[in-house]
């Protein structure tokens, strides 16, 4: 048992840092290990460790993923990008477009390759237009993850959540949406407030040129298909008459067959990363359950008042919780532990909405977080810790302070 909890606890301690302290092994290769190191010590079967594994999850974040990626070869991710930057309008006014864009694709399509696919662009044409790009930015980081928490089909998140609950795309909608949707005027609130009077490069320093970029190219077929199939994928969802994962894997099949662009190219767009990073952690917390030492700290903690089982108390935990090992790694710690019954939407709610939005508060409380500085760094623009966080912090908190007396109703 203590080499169990040993593994485990490094695991975790790798998915608060982003990686294993003083090693080169990112989030995915301590799982991975981890996965392999309970096998070796015993502290799982080979057939457990295969059982461990929600295959229904995987394959809908599979699905998922290669549908969003059809966007992203098709070029409508940077067209959108484009067309959004290159608006005649205030810098506000721009701002609350950045933020409305990134809302509705990141509730339609994974949160996390939006934001891949469009921050060089946005980056650039910002540049281009003689703005700071900062605060556009870091707007539409803040709105992918606040907008995603309304739909299943957000974020890899809500998908765990969704399937370890049972609840369906209609039933996440009606407990969720309407917290994404409110959680955007108050992100455009913080940034328009913060950043009033530096909205252009002069007013503000920046390491990078501006640059002018090419007009991106819309193969508008390609764009329609995925559009199709993306439509059809969600009206199924909500008529909630086959699996979920039947579904996205359907969708996935018919954008793979095609005549003008190569699956390759689609596949390449899926965050093998993440698939990976989910099963291995599958593996570590299935053998960690074997221990009874997760089942006794949820007992005791109900004991003191703390039920996890009740939607406000799951709110809060997982919001923070979030911040210290991550929002894909909350979830699927805490979901093996929650009973499935009538409270079921509720408690779905309250994991999407408690990872999401607590997301916004640093740089790692989201790979969305994480692509965006990443990228606008490779771009010559350079977001530091402090200033996410000062905007972040308001954004999150206000967030959570609103969905928090919702989550109570509900």
């Amino acid at each position: 048992m203590h080499l169990t909890l040993l593994i485990f606890l490094v695991v975790y301690i790798a998915m608060g840092f982003g990686k294993i302290p003083g090693f080169k092994v990112d989030r995915t290769g301590a799982a991975l290990i981890g996965a392999v190191a309970m096998l070796a010590v015993g502290s799982l079967s080979a057939q457990a460790a295969w059982n461990a594994i929600d295959y229904k999850t995987v394959g809908l974040l599979f699905g998922l993923m290669v549908i969003s990626g059809a966007f992203a070869v098709s070029g409508f991710y940077a067209w959108a990008a484009q067309k959004v930057a290159t608006l005649r309008a205030s810098p506000t006014v721009l701002l609350a477009v950045f933020i409305a864009v990134s809302g509705v694709l990141s509730s339609l399509l994974t949160n996390d390759v939006v934001v891949v696919a469009m921050t060089p662009l946005l980056v650039s044409i910002t540049l281009a237009r003689g703005l700071n790009p900062i605060p556009f930015l870091l707007a539409f980081c803040f709105a992918a993850n606040a907008g995603s928490v309304g739909t299943l089909i957000g974020s890899p998140q809500n998908m765990i959540a969704a399937q370890a609950l049972d609840v369906s795309f209609l039933e996440l909608l009606k407990v969720a949406g309407l917290p994404a949707l409110l959680s955007l005027p108050i992100v455009w609130g913080v940034i328009a407030y913060m950043f009033r009077g530096k909205w252009m490069l002069g007013q503000q320093s920046s390491s990078a040129p501006a640059t002018h970029t090419a007009s991106p190219r819309l193969d508008l077929l390609e764009t329609i298909k995925a559009s199709v199939v993306m439509l059809a994928t969600v009206v199924v969802f909500v008529m909630d008459i086959w699996p979920q994962e039947i579904v996205a894997l359907t969708a996935a099949s018919i954008l793979l067959i095609n005549r003008s662009i190569a699956s390759n190219d689609v596949l390449k767009e899926v965050d093998g990363n993440l698939l990976l990073l989910v099963m291995g952690l599958f593996i570590v917390n299935a053998a960690m359950a074997t221990t009874g030492l997760p089942q006794t700290l949820l007992a005791d903690l109900k004991h003191l008042g703390v039920d996890l089982n009740e939607p406000l108390a799951l709110y809060l935990t997982s919001a923070a919780l979030s911040n210290i090992v991550g929002n894909n790694p909350t979830v699927m710690l805490l979901a093996p532990y929650l009973q499935p019954g009538a409270k079921s939407d509720a408690l779905c709610a309250a994991l999407a909405l408690g990872t999401g939005f607590s997301s916004n508060m640093v740089i790692f409380g989201s790979l969305a977080g994480i692509v965006v500085v990443e990228q606008s760094k490779a771009c010559g623009v350079n977001i530091s810790f402090m200033d996410f966080a000062k905007a972040g912090l308001p954004v999150a908190t206000l967030c959570i302070v609103l969905s928090a007396f919702w989550i109570y109703w509900l």
